[in-house]
């Protein structure tokens, strides 16, 4: 799976994902991109787009690209509580639909 790292997001989070191609948007040089442009670059090159900005999923469409944005809702960016996730992180890339937004935690 190739997974993307939002610049808001710890970048030792891709120790998470040993398993899978990950990047981060600084390793990409796309730190000023606007979100639409970083998306559709993003869905040319990735399968996952992992955030913590909650208010993405609702300013852009998701629906039209081949890119699955996973929302991360963490106390902290900080890794001790990616790592509490890590489970439910791998869980949630295992079956993806494009354009589909999954919440990590999920929501019960």
């Amino acid at each position: 799976m190739r997974i993307l790292i939002d610049e808001c997001v710890d970048p030792r989070i891709k120790a998470l994902f040993p398993e899978h191609d990950v990047s981060t948007v600084h390793d990409m040089g796309w730190n000023e991109l606007t979100d639409g442009t970083l998306l559709a670059l993003a869905a040319k090159s990735f399968d996952v787009l992992l955030t913590i900005d909650k208010g993405l999923e609702f300013q852009q469409n998701f629906q039209n690209l081949s890119l699955v944005l996973i929302v991360v809702a963490v106390r902290k960016n900080q890794m001790p509580y990616y790592q509490a996730l890590q489970q439910q992180l791998l869980a949630a890339i295992e079956n993806l639909s494009p354009g589909q937004i999954i919440h990590v935690p999920r929501s019960r």
